[in-house]
């Protein structure tokens, strides 16, 4: 399956092997340095921005506050004293609503973003997304029914559960969902991506088609509830939500760049990678898995939002090239960025009401992702799904 993203990756590789094209050309060893020194400066201001976007989401909002203030608020908590006053309503809005959502925010954002760009390095295809093995679909479709039929259905369960049901049920959608295209594209031990791709499409079409066949029996209170849902929101995070989601998203962050590797070598085509002694099987469930874990993790708890696992890996590519050693780390920090930038955005734009996170996404990352198709046509690139 050739893509455009095959090309950069030779060049990547033959940059860490130490080979060079033209004997008068760069030495390998200069070319290896810059690069590594590229990726340096963009990490470096990456992780500023994800500082200035989380210090940003902190102190903007209903009840305004200095920085020094949160971080007087902050250090209150650990019990120290710093120069700048202020007001116990002010503690409290930080602590109890805004912290625990700027967190959900970063662990999200990374996550959708860290799945996208393994996503799209099992695909090899820069176009790809974490929708398209069915994870998202899933769990909106488990979600919906839970708020529909949730007391029908799950009886006990659901007083027993609580508020822990919708995301729980959202979950196990989602994973659900991936689980059976996976066995719908594995056969004789080994799994076809390209057939995984075509049942990933089959399910998110029954999945949508479920989802529709709620949301047409749904009753008018339900129906305020699953529009919300369905548009993503992280207007519900709570300190219990973060408990429960926040070590699955930074387990599948921090699993992630053991894979690059591999990666790199799959952006070569399957049967280099197996010369390289590459598993290429095991790769693939490692990478279905990791992406079915995080985003199912994200889904139950934010909703379903669109584009941060396809346009930020993408946009890390341009910038830093298809080496998953710093793609996936960048793109764990600019999607920790973007999503606490939308989510300030959706919060503040129409105040005193809230915007759906989904919305501010797509109105972000549809723009840009079109221009990046209109860019590539002009200069003669195809892409293949």
């Amino acid at each position: 399956m050739p893509t455009t993203a095959d090309a950069p990756a030779s060049n990547s590789t033959a940059a860490n092997t130490g080979t060079a094209s033209s004997p008068d050309g760069p030495k390998p060893g200069l070319i290896r340095q810059q690069h590594q020194q590229k990726a340096r400066l963009v990490l470096g201001g990456l992780v500023l921005l994800l500082l200035g976007a989380t210090g940003a989401s902190l102190a903007i909002g209903a009840v305004e506050m200095t920085l020094g203030q949160v971080l007087a608020i902050l250090a209150d908590r650990v019990g120290v004293s710093l120069p700048w006053a202020f007001e116990r309503q002010q503690a409290l809005v930080l602590t109890a609503i805004r912290l625990p959502r700027v967190l959900m925010a970063i662990g999200v954002g990374s996550g959708l973003a860290v799945a996208g760009a393994v996503m799209q390095g099992l695909f090899r295809n820069p176009l790809a997304d974490p929708s398209l093995i069915g994870v998202s679909s899933g769990a909106a479709l488990a979600a919906v029914i839970t708020i529909v039929l949730g007391a029908t259905v799950f009886g006990a369960w659901a007083a027993w559960l609580g508020v822990f049901l919708l995301p729980i049920a959202a979950f196990a959608g989602g994973v659900a969902a991936t689980v059976v295209v996976y066995q719908l594209a594995t056969s004789g031990g080994r799994t076809s991506v390209a057939t995984m791709l075509l049942a990933g499409i089959a399910i998110n079409a029954l999945a949508g088609a479920g989802t529709g066949l709620m949301i047409f029996v749904a009753d008018d209170d339900q129906l305020r509830d699953l529009t919300f849902w369905t548009l993503g929101s992280l207007g519900g995070a709570t300190w219990s939500q973060l408990a429960v989601v926040g070590p699955c998203l930074l387990g599948g962050v921090l699993t992630a760049p053991f894979m690059a590797r591999p990666l790199n070598a799959m952006l070569l085509g399957e049967g280099e990678a197996m010369h390289l002694g590459i598993d290429t099987e095991r790769i693939k469930k490692r990478v279905i898995a990791l992406a079915a874990f995080v985003v199912g993790a994200a889904v139950a708890v934010s909703g379903v939002i669109g584009f941060v696992g396809l346009v930020v890996p993408h946009l890390l590519r341009l910038a830093v090239g298809p080496d998953h050693r710093v793609l996936i780390p960048g793109s764990a920090l600019l999607g920790g960025a973007l999503l606490l930038g939308a989510d300030l955005l959706s919060r503040t734009i129409v105040a005193p009401a809230e915007l759906p996170l989904g919305i501010v996404t797509a109105l972000l990352g549809a723009p840009f992702f079109l221009w990046l198709l209109l860019r590539d046509r002009k200069r003669g690139v195809g892409y293949t799904l």
